[in-house]
């Protein structure tokens, strides 16, 4: 059996099992399957990440420039670490590189990571260099919780909680589509688009409200809305519904896409936003302090587990030309 054959969520089931069979005394707090790992230390409890990037699968060198690979490739770890509500401290950062590679862009990748990082206090602390036939980014992050009550998964969400969302969605498949195809777009329409898929904002302060409000279960949108709810419903072990008319579409992608940007903010991903579950009265806090805005899109329900059901403005079942991004086979 092939990996295309499974897809990219079957192939991590199946490695997190054969990791479980590991006999390390001391475990982690939380293992695969969440944003980030944990793992408690004498002093704290530690969180780290991985992620990376690989030419003409994440990116292309014609619509990015290094400094912007830089910058993304430690945004889309950061951002990993907000969706446990945590605080980001290190960062290591490995590379591939063809040989012909101009010393001057390389420079560019890391100029782009540490401007990030400067934004959060972020130490670049190390990584590795090595010889590729394309270009590749791996970035490490590690960070802390405030501890084991505080902190955010995937797997928290219970029957009764609201579905909420940090921000706006759909800019940044909105960006890629005007990068790809050139679309001629005014100045600032353009600019913002672009920016939202190439500069990703990581919302860690966002995920440190969440847990400050009693937020317990989150994860960033990365594959997509549905996407991404369907992963934390699994890992939950419940289902939800939400409606098409209560998400927050990003108003540019509505003036430059009209109404294709729903299927961009439904299935498009990499936004970066915080997509998270409680109750109505921590909900409530959580809007009263929020910036950017909070938005209510569903409820979670009780059925067969990661069952995510889409209604339109009359209730009745909707269903997207797409539901997000895996890795191995085309867009399911």
């Amino acid at each position: 059996m092939k990996v295309s054959e499974i897809g990219e969520f079957r192939l991590i089931e199946l490695l997190a099992t054969i990791a479980k069979e590991g006999k390390k005394k001391q475990q982690p707090v939380i293992g695969i399957g969440d944003d980030a790992a944990a793992w408690r230390s004498d002093t704290s409890l530690n969180l780290s990440t991985v992620d990376c990037l690989v030419q003409d699968v994440h990116f292309n060198l014609d619509i990015t420039t290094w400094k912007e690979l830089g910058w993304k490739s430690l945004s889309i770890s950061l951002s990993d670490i907000a969706a446990m509500g945590g605080t980001p401290r290190y960062a290591l950062a490995s590379l591939g590189l063809p040989g012909d590679t101009e010393v001057d862009d390389v420079a560019d990748i890391y100029h782009g990571i540490t401007e990030l990082g400067n934004e959060f206090g972020i130490a670049i602390i190390g990584g590795n260099i090595s010889d590729a036939a394309i270009v590749f980014l791996s970035t490490t992050v590690l960070g802390s919780a405030a501890g084991d009550d505080r902190i955010l998964t995937r797997s928290a969400a219970r029957v009764g909680d609201l579905i909420a969302v940090t921000g706006s969605l759909g800019a940044a498949a909105a960006g890629l589509e005007v990068l790809k195809h050139k679309i001629p777009l005014d100045s600032e329409t353009s600019t913002l688009l672009k920016q939202a898929f190439l500069l990703p904002r990581p919302r860690i302060a966002e995920g440190q409200l969440l847990v400050e409000q009693g937020v317990k279960s989150a994860i960033d949108i990365s594959d997509g809305l549905i996407a991404d709810l369907g992963h934390m419903c699994r890992a939950s072990q419940v289902d939800a519904h939400f409606y098409i008319d209560r998400i927050p579409i990003h108003p540019a992608a509505r003036i430059a896409f009209g109404d294709r940007a729903l299927e961009m903010a439904l299935s498009g991903g990499e936004d970066y936003e915080l997509l998270f579950t409680a109750n109505s009265a921590v909900i409530e806090g959580v809007i009263s302090k929020a910036s950017p805005p909070i938005t209510v899109i569903g409820e979670i329900t009780t059925g067969e587990a990661g069952e995510v059901t889409i209604l339109d403005k009359d209730s009745k079942p909707y269903k997207p030309t797409s539901t997000g991004w895996q890795h191995f086979t085309e867009i399911s």
